[in-house]
């Protein structure tokens, strides 16, 4: 908008005095973000309407009050990386590609001060990078930008990064904020960090005298460590001195001592970081050479993550795989193999370095036990999360096939039977399970039948409408609940619940998607696919072409097709509207009456033919 543009707006409105500098930035191919609509560009302002006309990116020519504007959408300067990525595309996706911290560096020259928030930083570069390869560019790129001496690392979302005048070497810093806190967990993960920063620098003259220091004593004596931060901070502590040339035999209390409990072992175990694990399991040999084996089939039985597949790795490099075959298949036989050693079994049943010591397993037996743990971890969720067995159940496509490859057909019914009433699977994906079965034992076909009989009364649709609703269901499961999900986190991040609208207003709409999401499941679970065939011209049926005559004689002629089909500006109508139900079945020559809102009207049938010969 030009000076005059904005004069006549605050003449109309004199409150928008205060905003004029920021009215005149609204200028034609200046770029914005709007509050609702994102990122955007401002193509013109008409005079006579007084609003702005702006292309955003899922609504082009979008016509806008710059009054509601105001504080509502952000004028963005040149410099601004969204902007850049528009008029400077090369530049700034090989900044992505190549120098993610020179990418942050450009980032904060844009903002005032050379300073924006953790969150404002991560929406835009999740704009700029895109968001499906976002998360994965982003856990890379912080490795860059701590190593990046201009660059200040803000501890929380809701501080800031800030652009330095004087660049700082990043070990000085990493020592500064450990002797800034007296946290023993934060000093444990500062020394965790200065060790990565001197290694990747190779910094062998650091001198980490005080760090090690502090560290020794933190885990000798701090009550803010539980065991497997001590245990963890003494690894940590170990590496220190080697650095530091210190003899790690006169430190206390060593790493053995630390796991020489062995009750303790269990929730070590379960708290101590992953790429600590294989040097945990050494240690438990170390200091138990008697049991350690008895110990780790303990820990091996109770596992998460990666923690199974180290325990499983330690065994047989121990020379354990017949034991340990002879363990999976008594604790199966036991109903007591859990979802992660589960998992592990799924994962490996087919590698080479596994699948001769799994080979006994991977039987019908087997798809029970994963029933069992998928129903048993359903039951035991206060919420509808998801259950990760559940999922590679799902996905892995040949799992059932080679589970089922020596069942008979009274086993194969039980466990399609077991599959039915499992709490842990939405009825899409029952229904997309079953159909594995009957591929290989056909005769499942009247479970499912007997199943379906038992439950609502099914949907006749047409392809096409299946189609749309199934679409309209991905739509909403993968695109807009996770949308909400990240805004719940984005609006947390802002503050006290109790007064934040913008949190409020996203659990809303979770609850409105969550029931939109139910709903369509429910519908699409009901669905039978018809290509109106059978309809035919002795009685009216679903795909039938109904031609009748009312009581004043006026003429019309309907078309009679499934759930979700109606055109009602082309007569066409869905067989459960209340006139398609009251024509179904009627022949040539009955008479129906239909309630209408508050009248009624009365047809007759003069003709029945078929959709399907009149396309």
């Amino acid at each position: 908008m030009n000076s005059e543009a904005v004069n006549a707006l605050i003449a109309k409105n004199p409150t928008l005095k205060a905003s004029k500098a920021k009215l005149e930035a609204m200028k034609a191919g200046s770029y914005v973000i709007h509050n609702s609509w994102g990122f955007g560009q401002i193509k013109s302002y008409n005079e006579g309407s007084q609003r702005l006309i702006i292309d955003f990116l899922e609504k082009k020519g979008h016509s806008m009050d710059p009054a509601f504007c105001v504080n509502t959408m952000q004028v963005l300067n040149e410099k601004h990386l969204l902007v850049r990525k528009q008029t400077e595309a090369a530049t700034i996706n090989k900044l992505i590609t190549e120098a993610p911290a020179e990418l942050i560096v450009e980032a904060l020259k844009s903002y005032p001060n050379h300073a924006t928030t953790a969150i404002d930083l991560e929406l835009t570069l999740a704009q700029v990078v895109g968001q499906p390869a976002f998360k994965k560019w982003w856990t890379a790129a912080k490795k860059a930008i701590a190593r990046d001496p201009r660059i200040v690392i803000p501890e929380k979302k809701t501080e800031c990064y800030i652009l330095r005048e004087v660049p700082i070497a990043a070990e000085d810093e990493i020592e500064d904020d450990f002797n800034a806190t007296r946290s023993a967990r934060r000093r444990i993960a500062l020394a965790e960090e200065l060790l990565h920063t001197l290694t990747a620098s190779k910094n062998t003259k650091k001198d980490v005298s005080k760090v090690l220091d502090a560290v020794t004593e933190a885990v000798k004596s701090s009550n803010q460590l539980d065991s497997a931060q001590k245990l963890y901070g003494a690894h940590i502590r170990d590496s220190l001195a080697r650095h530091a040339g210190v003899d790690v035999t006169t430190l206390e209390p060593s790493q053995g001592a630390l796991v020489a409990n062995q009750r303790e072992l269990g929730s070590i175990a379960e708290k101590i970081p992953v790429q600590f694990q294989g040097k945990f399991l050494d240690l438990v040999k170390e200091t138990h050479p008697g049991d350690y084996i008895e110990i780790t089939f303990g820990l091996l039985k109770n596992s998460q993550g990666k923690f199974t597949t180290e325990c499983i790795n330690f065994l047989v490099e121990n020379e354990q795989s017949q034991k340990l075959a002879e363990t999976l298949k008594r604790w199966q036989t036991e109903q007591n193999l859990r979802a992660p050693v589960l998992q592990w079994i799924i994962k490996n049943r087919n590698s080479k370095k596994f699948a001769k010591l799994l080979q006994d397993l991977i039987a019908p037996r087997l798809l029970s036990s994963i029933f069992y743990a998928i129903d048993y971890e359903a039951l035991q969720a206060a919420s509808a999360r998801r259950i990760p067995l559940a999922e590679m159940l799902s996905d892995d496509l040949e799992l059932i096939g080679d589970l089922l490859r020596e069942a008979d057909p009274e086993t194969a019914r039980d466990l399609a039977s077991a599959l039915l009433l499992n709490q842990g699977f939405e009825e899409l994906t029952k229904k997309s399970l079953l159909a594995r079965f009957i591929k290989i034992f056909p005769a499942i076909q009247s479970l499912v039948a007997s199943d379906a009989e038992s439950k609502e009364e099914q949907l006749l649709v047409s392809r096409e409408s299946y189609e749309r609703k199934r679409e309209e269901y991905e739509t909403i499961k993968s695109k807009k609940i996770p949308e909400n999900s990240r805004a719940i986190a984005a609006a947390r991040e802002h503050g006290d619940l109790k007064e934040n609208s913008e949190y409020k207003m996203a659990k809303q709409d979770q609850q409105v998607l969550m029931a939109q999401k139910a709903q369509l499941e429910k519908e699409i679970g009901r669905a039978r696919i018809t290509d109106f065939t059978e309809a035919t011209t002795d009685q009216v049926s679903v795909g039938s072409v109904v031609d009748v005559k009312t009581a004043s004689g006026k003429n019309a002629s309907y078309t009679i097709l499934g759930a979700w089909d109606s055109i009602p500006e082309q007569n066409i109508i869905a067989y459960k509207t209340p006139l398609g139900l009251a024509l179904l079945s009627k022949k040539v020559g009955d008479t129906i009456t239909v309630k209408i809102g508050n009248a009624e009207e009365t047809y007759t049938v003069t003709a029945i033919s078929r959709y399907v010969d009149a396309k």
